[in-house]
């Protein structure tokens, strides 16, 4: 406890840049696994090509990632840019088959009356289908952060600051306090990222709650 109270400060900047590293990462890759997984889901022979191609991009280990970033982006080696984009690209490859499964996931029937009620293109997607496949979306959402949050800690070996840094310093100079502190600090970012995509996925699943409250 006597190194966590004197590094406090350190530690909370660490967590800082963690938060920014794990969490644009996953806006971002929602942002581009939404189309990709509603083609997948829209054209039946897209579907296998797309999720085995995302698939495959999951089994890059991240420090090649990390290194290679600087390579294809023209990007300084220490740039945060280069750990962006490598999360956003894992995250794409978690989240892909989630929302292509989520979008499945809406009763035809439901479909079939939107169509009666006039709802087409786009104004059915961001006002049908999409809503409901939120919780579907949001749970792969919560496992993509926790991942996110494990994987961004890598960065510590090739110089991006974040929480890693706390367990390759602690390993480095045998301070088992800095480890565990890290650690924990790790677990608890995760946490809050699953507890605010929870919170999220309330807010916009609020028939959910009359249901429970019904039940």
């Amino acid at each position: 406890m006597t190194w966590v109270n004197d590094h406090w400060g350190d530690i909370f900047a660490l967590a800082r840049s963690h938060v920014w590293l794990a969490g644009l990462p996953l806006i971002l890759g929602l942002l581009i696994a939404l189309p990709l997984g509603w083609a997948a889901r829209r054209w039946s022979r897209l579907y296998p090509v797309l999720i085995s191609a995302s698939g495959l991009l999951y089994t890059i280990p991240s420090l090649a990632l990390f290194v290679l970033m600087p390579l294809i982006l023209g990007t300084r080696v220490l740039d945060r840019v280069n750990v962006v984009v490598a999360m956003t690209v894992y995250t794409v490859a978690l989240l892909v088959r989630t929302v292509a499964d989520g979008l499945g996931s809406v009763p035809d029937h439901v479909l079939q009356a939107a169509r009666a009620m006039g709802y087409k293109g786009f104004r059915r997607f961001f006002g049908v289908e999409l809503p409901l496949a939120v919780p579907v979306i949001a749970a792969g959402l919560r496992v993509a952060a926790v991942s996110n949050v494990s994987i961004v800690s890598v960065a510590s070996l090739i110089g991006v600051s974040q929480l890693g840094n706390l367990l390759t310093d602690g390993y480095d100079r045998f301070i088992t306090a800095e480890i565990v502190a890290g650690i924990v600090a790790c677990v608890v970012l995760a946490l809050l990222f699953d507890g605010v995509i929870l919170l999220g996925q309330r807010l916009l699943t609020p028939w959910l709650r009359v249901q429970g409250g019904r039940s």
